[in-house]
């Protein structure tokens, strides 16, 4: 005869495991098949070596891409804006890193004021929304409130704003760099210890690592345009359209890589 603790205990797993709707919920597949192989930790440990120093190898080309690419922008885009090389030193290489330089520009009345409405307005319309975009609407919301609150500081003290779109612009490419350099850390933790395969997991690591490389520079010019009109953008492209955004990038790739065959799957 079972104990009533016992009985208790199993039906409590039960509803544990069934969604609102009384249907089981399954196991999610990674941790289905998650076996922790040693293999899996000498190909994780491997492909972080190949890909950090690959990338160490490959940044001062990079960083001449960039360079040429923006010089080649800057040609042909309404933006005022000069390039210049940072230089970087380090104890084992010397890193010249492209820069662009503009000059500070506080709102005026009518950048303000023309913000201003279009917020209140934008803010206004989400509540129009079809009841199926409720999680947009909230991105929005959340998005239109950083935007009130650079309205709010540049509206009581805009002679307090410390931040130039100068180092802005430095502080992102930086930041983007560093980035890109943990993606293969990133993934040695949360991806290559699944039985993907090896050339599985190197191609998923190069694309992602290739693709920020390349959407740097593009975000940054677009940056750059905005920043030139006013500062008052700034506190929104740091926060929602900055570094979360490559961030975001990183997280699209781990879960388009999550949904690939496992290897004991493939036939």
């Amino acid at each position: 005869m079972r104990e009533p603790g016992m009985a208790i205990d199993g039906a409590s797993s039960m509803i544990r495991s069934r969604g609102h709707r009384g249907g089981v919920i399954p196991m999610h597949r990674a941790f289905a098949h998650f076996h922790l192989r040693p293999m899996n930790l000498v190909t994780a440990v491997s492909l972080f070596l190949f890909f950090s120093a690959i990338w160490l190898v490959l940044l001062p080309r990079v960083c001449r891409f960039w360079s040429r690419l923006l010089a080649w922008n800057l040609s042909w885009l309404p933006l005022h804006a000069r390039l210049e090389m940072a230089q970087n030193q380090g104890r084992f290489f010397r890193l010249q890193i492209p820069c662009l330089r503009i000059e500070p520009v506080l709102p005026d009345l009518l950048t303000w004021s023309l913000t201003c409405i279009l917020t209140l307005l934008l803010f206004a319309l989400t509540f129009f929304l079809p009841k199926r975009l409720t999680p947009v609407a909230y991105l929005a919301r959340a998005i239109l409130f950083v935007q009130a609150t650079a309205l709010l500081f540049f509206a009581l003290w805009p002679l307090r704003f410390q931040h130039t779109p100068d180092s802005y612009l430095e502080g992102l490419i930086h930041a983007g760099i560093g980035l890109i350099s943990v993606v293969p850390l990133l993934f040695a933790l949360t991806y290559y210890i699944f039985d993907f395969g090896l050339w599985k997991k190197a191609c998923l690591t190069a694309l992602t690592m290739a693709h920020l490389a390349l959407f740097l520079p593009f975000q940054l010019l677009l940056h750059a345009l905005v920043l030139q009109e006013s500062t008052l953008f700034m506190p929104l492209l740091y926060i929602v359209f900055g570094i979360p955004l490559d961030v975001m990038l990183i997280i699209a790739f781990y879960s388009w890589g999550m949904t690939w065959p496992f290897r004991s799957l493939a036939s």
